[in-house]
């Protein structure tokens, strides 16, 4: 029965690794008080917050993981840049943020030309389709201080402060809508690599799969972005918000469990997720060759739910329509601090996280 654990990676400890990196950043905030850029704390938030008199600058971190090394395997690069753009794009747009630009650096045992023209070609193709600039970059030619490459990514959104989205008022009754996701998006690929590497071989990613293409190709499925679609609902910089959008949580590493709990923080509510989409065939013939509870799964996985926002039930039929991605009320927000799911995995049965 595979689990992150097994697959080299502990939640509990990255958990307080977070935190304390977080209390360190935190220290530095008084730097700015009263000055142009000082921080805004919202503890748990998908990005930082700067305020600069007149908007806020949303900034975030993230990487494409060891999504990177199904890429090596199988010397195919040109669909990561989409990933890396999800991973920061739709955490910005969490909070209501339009990503402007996004910067981003390589750090390679040595410089490979040709996959640098993959990466970054399939970076710039995605970013022209969401609007967002490439300013600037690093590669870093580091020799053995890393085994292949290394790509991880800074965003830089705009927001005004009227429409920033908080999460405050959420309450019992609000609708759940998801936003479809097919693949695993770049988060736990360490699990996902334990489980085919110990069913088959290292070599698995150039066998075939059960789905007309090879497991590499399979699980290095682009990340969908939400970024843009999000943005038709909540305005970009300058736009009229055209919804009262609540709140929106990017299901990436912990599931949907540990991110819509980021979005409840503040009210003390749960959610009961009665009708989610079901992950792709890959994703759970993945699930069933290692033997992956359902509880692991959708700790580990977006398990076919990528984006998801809460409205006010009497939105939600207006927000599907305005969507331009597949969409569909997934749950309701409820009083009770818990979220409930009628699991669509292999286990196909009930599941209830504590908060």
């Amino acid at each position: 029965m595979a689990d992150y654990k097994k697959a080299g990676v502990d939640i509990q400890i990255g958990d307080r690794a977070s935190k304390i990196a977080y209390s360190f950043a935190r220290s530095t905030f008084a730097s700015r008080k009263n000055m142009i850029g000082e921080p805004i704390t919202d503890e748990g938030a998908f990005a930082g917050i700067l305020d600069m008199g007149d908007f806020f600058i949303v900034q975030g971190d993230d990487g494409v993981g060891t999504k990177m090394e199904v890429a090596e395997r199988i010397g195919k690069f040109d669909t990561l840049g989409f990933d890396l753009l999800a991973m920061v794009a739709d955490d910005a747009v969490c909070l209501g943020a339009e990503t402007i630009s996004i910067t981003n650096t390589l750090d390679t045992n040595i410089v490979d030309t040709e996959i640098i023209h993959d990466l970054m070609k399939g970076l710039a193709k995605a970013c022209i389709e969401q609007k967002v600039v490439i300013p600037g970059g690093e590669i870093a030619e580091v020799g053995k201080s890393v085994n292949g490459n290394v790509w991880n990514a800074t965003a830089v959104g705009v927001l005004e402060k009227e429409k920033t989205i908080t999460g405050k008022n959420i309450k019992p009754g609000d609708k759940i809508i998801a936003l479809r996701e097919k693949g695993f998006r770049s988060n736990g690929f360490s699990l996902v690599r334990y489980i085919l590497e110990k069913e088959f071989d290292v070599n698995v990613y150039n066998k075939p799969s059960p789905f007309g293409k090879s497991w590499g190709e399979m699980i290095l499925k682009p990340s969908k972005i939400y970024s843009s679609a999000l943005l038709k609902l909540l305005g970009r910089f300058g736009e009229e918000r055209k919804f009262n959008v609540k709140g929106i949580a990017h299901i990436t590493g912990g599931g949907i469990p540990g991110n819509f709990n980021r979005i409840l923080k503040q009210t003390g509510f749960g959610a009961e997720f009665h009708d989610l989409f079901s992950a792709s065939a890959m994703v759970l013939e993945i699930q069933r060759i290692g033997k992956v509870t359902d509880v692991e799964a959708y700790k580990t996985w977006n398990m076919g739910n990528g984006m998801m926002i809460v409205v006010d039930a009497g939105d939600a039929e207006s927000v599907l329509e305005a969507l331009p991605l597949e969409a569909k009320i997934v749950g309701s927000v409820i009083e009770e601090k818990k979220i409930i799911i009628d699991s669509k995995g292999a286990d196909a049965q009930k599941l209830i996280f504590k908060l």
